[in-house]
């Protein structure tokens, strides 16, 4: 029978790993194999993944274009850990979903302005017009981390 594993957890973002790198991807990246992988993602078994490990898995996601699932699963534990501390929550996840299309608006029209003809380059992005389109997307991630959370507590 299949473990459920909560999103906010190593173990989910091994599974993630395995199901982004191929067995001799994982034995390049770590010199071990995908049954060490399937070990340490078990949440019943007291094995974990070397920290060092973690980051070569990765950098080896990231080379196929398939984002850092374990740096993700990091991130969803310390801010989930964080919100726990935090006076007067709010977790309205209606809220949360017109909050995450507002800054969804908000990301479309950065990048439409950036590549208008008129701005700062014409149609090519400036360093500037990235900057600001990193911030906005890194805001409308941060919204989407919040709703996982939440989620994930309920």
């Amino acid at each position: 029978m299949a473990k459920i594993r909560k999103i906010a957890s190593v173990e989910n973002g091994l599974m993630e790993v395995l199901k982004i790198l191929t067995e001799e991807e994982i034995k390049q990246a770590i010199g071990k194999g995908s049954s060490y992988i399937r070990k340490c993602s078990n949440p019943d078994l007291p094995q974990q993944i070397d920290h060092n490990d973690s980051i070569k898995l990765d950098k080896a996601c990231i080379k196929k274009g398939k984002g850092h699932p374990l740096l993700s699963s990091h991130e969803y534990m310390i801010i989930q850990e964080t919100e726990k501390h935090k006076a007067n929550q709010d977790n309205d996840i209606d809220e949360m979903l017109v909050k995450s299309t507002i800054l969804h608006g908000r990301l479309s029209e950065v990048i439409k302005g950036a590549e208008d003809t008129s701005s700062d380059r014409g149609s090519e992005i400036s360093p500037l017009e990235k900057k600001d389109i990193m911030k906005s997307i890194k805001e409308l991630e941060d919204k989407i981390l919040k709703i996982k959370l939440t989620i994930d507590q309920k």
